[in-house]
């Protein structure tokens, strides 16, 4: 009877070691692991991993591998961190995490990168009628051609002599038969950068972004996995203003999120669709109309649009007046019969209706030079004045007296 405790706590202690020694075990190669991040360094992330049975068990990263397309760490202390195993020696306690395999050893790592879905470095040695031709850790591997590029490849032969990532699809006979994808790593990053980048976004925020296309009414923006349109009525205060005349395909631009609608497509899917502005990050001329188009001011001007009614003049970058067909010399009944796009001239500010946001012009008289201030005839009842015929009605005639319309 004796016995029986004795032997009980003996198993029970023999099952518990086992147990922590089981949750002890180091992390091995190619391991998906968790951690808190306990430090920060310049060169490298410190992270203390879970589920190691009471064993304090640390692991680093480095930090290059954790910043994001605007070259910010994407970690703090105190973040869980989800990476693999890519380095590991039990014996001095040192283990290296990562996103990617990196460069393997042999094909034992080749198989746990592709057991465990890891990215691996390999160099593009040559191009046959299916595809690549890879060399991955001293092994060859293969890369169909519909998978060597996210897109359209127009030219394999551009890769060749370069080191590039793939994702391992197929590891048979031992690693005689390797298929790998570049497709496959590319279209992933790019959901876990759209990911990261959503989380992110707030309507109003302040974002950088590359400019990937330019369309007839507007530019698509990548903001990191995620693509904004920009809209030609958002590039400037100018109406004028065109993607193709302002932007470049690949320049950096900041703009402000306007709008953003989430939804899903046709295979469940999460999509943002957003709308962003260039505009909104500059200033409005019209908070500086008064200076920029003083009432009774002799100003110089680009024909911007022509419409039946008139012709909108540019006067300042984002300042647009209606020069109204009545204003025109002569008997006008389309503003088109006199006035074309991109032509200059002077014309004098008439009005100015900030409320509605527009500003009224007239033609400027010969002599007038620009900058003056424009003053308006001294007509009185009984005055000689001279004038030019402009037109003869059978009620009347028109005449243009210093720059103003009578009869």
């Amino acid at each position: 009877m004796s016995d029986k405790p004795s032997s009980f706590a003996s198993l029970f202690e023999a099952e518990t070691k086992g147990q922590r020694d089981k949750r002890a075990k180091p992390p091995a190669l190619g391991e998906r692991v968790r951690g808190e991040v306990v430090q920060i360094g310049k060169d490298a992330v410190f992270v203390e991993l879970e589920n190691q049975g009471g064993k304090r068990v640390s692991a680093f990263m480095h930090t290059q591998d954790l910043r994001g397309p605007d070259g910010e760490l994407s970690v703090k202390l105190g973040d869980v961190l989800e990476a693999v195993v890519v380095e590991s020696d039990p014996k001095a306690n040192e283990y290296r995490l990562g996103r990617t395999m990196g460069r393997p050893q042999g094909l034992d790592e080749l198989e746990r990168a592709f057991q465990a879905s890891l990215p691996v470095e390999g160099k593009v040695s040559g191009v046959n009628k299916g595809g690549l031709e890879v060399e991955i850790a001293g092994a060859r591997a293969f890369c169909p051609i519909s998978q060597a590029d996210k897109g359209y490849l127009a030219d394999a032969n551009e890769l060749v002599g370069r080191s590039l990532e793939f994702l391992i699809t197929e590891f048979r006979e031992g690693g005689k038969r390797i298929v790998v994808s570049r497709r496959a790593l590319l279209e992933r990053q790019g959901r876990e950068r759209a990911e990261e980048t959503r989380a992110k976004l707030v309507v109003g925020a302040t974002v950088r972004g590359t400019v990937t296309a330019i369309r007839e009414f507007g530019a698509f923006v990548d903001l990191g996995g995620i693509e904004g349109l920009l809209p030609n009525q958002e590039l400037s205060y100018d109406r004028s203003a065109t993607a193709s005349g302002v932007l470049n395909a690949g320049d950096t631009v900041e703009v402000q999120i306007r709008e953003i609608k989430e939804g899903t497509d046709k295979r469940g899917e999460k999509t943002t669709k957003l709308t962003l502005s260039l505009k909104a990050l500059s200033s409005d001329p019209w908070d500086d109309v008064a200076a920029q188009a003083p009432v009774g001011r002799v100003l110089r001007g680009t024909i911007a649009r022509v419409v039946e009614f008139g012709g909108f003049v540019r006067i300042a970058p984002g300042l647009e007046g209606l020069l109204h067909v009545s204003e025109l010399s002569g008997k006008v009944d389309n503003a088109a019969e006199v006035l074309k796009v991109g032509e200059q001239l002077n014309v004098i500010v008439s009005k100015v209706d900030r409320a509605a946001r527009k500003i009224s012009l007239a033609p400027a008289a010969e002599g007038l030079e620009v900058g003056q201030q424009a003053t308006g005839p001294s007509i009185q009842i009984g005055a000689i004045v001279h004038g030019t015929v402009e037109r003869i009605e059978q009620y009347g005639i028109f005449l243009q007296v210093e720059g103003t319309r009578g009869k």
